[in-house]
């Protein structure tokens, strides 16, 4: 009777292990799932560091943004590039981009900083920029297309800082931390940044081959779970459209006022972040 007894609690206790691997499997494959962009798994936003020279107090820094997705483009009004730095370092000069604070300067006398912010906050020039404040990959107002539209250079953008305050020994200088990569409506999260083997440059003859004295590389990935909720505009564009224009006309009649539609601020600042819409495809009524 005792043996009976055993075995029938046995078999219960494989039929609810058995309904548990059920009922978690799922939850795990959903959460395994969600951690990437379904459209392209294996796109990112890399972000390269390259340290090219030395000063007294810190070192000048090319910075490249690379859009590696194959369908996902950033768009107006662009990306906007942040991190922290480890201590007290300064920003004094940029090339390229800009800050949009410059901080609390208050202890330097004579020259002051672009930005002294602990954790700035980095976006893109506008096209038009005076020769002298350009670099290679930079002033498209932060615009990147995707790499799968065969072009490289609108996949990327630069810019140049040079770092006061900071380490200028590959021993004694201190990589930046928590880094962000924002756009409108969200969607990116960055990695620690990682030391790397330096970077190799051709010169244009292809002759001879230079290197950076210090590379760490930043991987950023998109996720649809982590953007905003969606406004009322839908995308009618074909995915092998160059880069995404605004959205003028919203598929739900969001130009309407007597239309229901999400977001704050009217109907023109909720689409304008929504992918584009084409001038010649009509407004679907309700």
């Amino acid at each position: 009777m005792e043996k009976k007894m055993r075995k029938s609690q046995c078999v219960v206790s494989k039929s609810i292990a058995k309904n548990l691997l059920f009922l978690f499997v799922p939850l795990l494959c959903f959460s395994i799932v969600s951690s990437y962009d379904s459209l392209d798994p294996y796109g990112n936003i890399t972000i390269t560091w390259d340290i090219m020279s030395w000063t007294p107090d810190g070192y000048v820094a090319v910075v490249n943004i690379s859009n590696e997705q194959q369908f996902r483009p950033v768009s107006e009004p662009g990306w906007k590039l942040g991190w922290t730095w480890e201590r007290q370092e300064v920003i004094w000069i940029m090339v390229g981009a800009q800050s949009i604070t410059q901080g609390d300067c208050s202890r330097f006398k004579g020259i002051i900083p672009h930005s002294c912010e602990r954790s700035p906050t980095i976006v893109d020039l506008l096209p038009g920029t005076p020769y002298n404040d350009q670099i290679s990959g930079c002033c498209r107002d932060g615009v990147l297309a995707p790499m799968g539209f065969g072009d490289p250079y609108l996949s990327t953008a630069g810019f140049q800082l040079t770092v006061g305050a900071a380490g200028n020994t590959n021993k004694t200088v201190r990589v930046p931390k928590n880094f962000t990569f924002g756009v409108e409506g969200g969607g990116y999260t960055c990695g620690p940044a990682k030391i790397m083997r330096p970077t190799r440059f051709f010169t244009p003859d292809g002759r001879r081959v230079t290197q950076a004295l210090m590379t760490w590389k930043v991987v950023c990935t998109y996720s649809a779970f982590l953007v905003k909720k969606p406004v009322c505009c839908v995308s009618l564009s074909s995915a092998d459209h160059r880069l995404s224009s605004s959205c003028k006309d919203c598929a739900c009649g969001c130009r309407n006022a007597s239309m229901a539609c999400t977001g704050k601020g009217g109907a023109e600042k909720a689409c304008a972040f929504a992918f584009s819409c084409e001038m010649h495809q009509p407004q679907l009524s309700s």
